[in-house]
């Protein structure tokens, strides 16, 4: 039975006098795979931030696994993202002094917590880097960092994975490998992520796209292709300019 990772109801940021989300209803269901889609400064990436608990909505509710995010103090917070909220950025992020193996382990120590070596190779595993737990960032391909990243990322075993372009720095092949190690992740372990990204073949590696037009939702898509995600975004940004 399917049942709702994250949702956001009536969500409104502001930002000075800029509207940002202008009352988003969404739900993400456990265990899929959502693209978020629209023209520049729709508000993909505040959407995302809010819905990880990264930034405060002016007004709405986020939910996460059925907690309410809006009446959780800061520390409260802090925790609630370490332990349910996996982040993924276009730049990796990773630290250069350290390992693959100790980069994944971060956010383990940050939390208190002392790495076990097992989870920290089954995380790599995850991701198809089992034999470069020893390699520094600087000994691997762009494409073999942003894996670490994500399994840096999926180390807390998190409800949802969030990624904004996590894609956008790697080149056509290398985005590919990592666009089918996501979609395997949900298939295989029921993983749910919620990725923006402006790319529709990206976007087609996804059970549905939803189209955000001036912090609002303008459409979906489910089951899309390439060709139907790029119609749908070229309609939208007409509308919008």
């Amino acid at each position: 039975m399917n049942t709702t990772t994250v949702r956001l109801t009536a969500l409104r940021r502001l930002h000075r006098e800029v509207v940002a989300l202008d009352g988003v209803d969404l739900d993400f269901r456990s265990g899929s795979f959502t693209a978020v889609m629209g023209p520049s400064g729709s508000g993909k990436s505040t959407l995302l931030q809010c819905a990880a608990g990264l930034d405060r909505p002016t007004s709405g509710a986020v939910e996460i696994d059925g907690i309410a995010l809006g009446g959780l103090s800061e520390r409260r917070l802090t925790l609630l993202r370490r332990e349910r909220v996996g982040f993924v950025f276009q730049a990796f992020n990773l630290i250069p002094s350290l390992t693959a193996a100790q980069n994944v382990a971060l956010p383990l120590r940050l939390a208190g917590r002392r790495p076990v070596r097992a989870e920290i190779r089954e995380a790599l595993a995850r991701v198809g880097l089992e034999g470069r737990t020893r390699h520094r960032p600087g000994e691997l391909s762009g494409g073999q960092q942003q894996r670490v990243a994500i399994a840096r990322a999926l180390i807390t075993r998190p409800a949802v994975l969030f990624g904004d372009e996590p894609t956008g720095a790697l080149d056509t092949r290398t985005s590919r490998d990592v666009l089918v190690m996501l979609r395997e992740l949900v298939d295989r372990e029921a993983q749910t992520i919620v990725m923006v990204t402006h790319d529709p073949v990206a976007a087609s590696y996804a059970d549905r796209v939803v189209f955000l037009v001036d912090g609002r939702v303008g459409g979906e898509l489910v089951a899309p292709t390439a060709g139907r995600v790029a119609a749908e975004l070229a309609g939208l940004e007409v509308v919008a300019c």
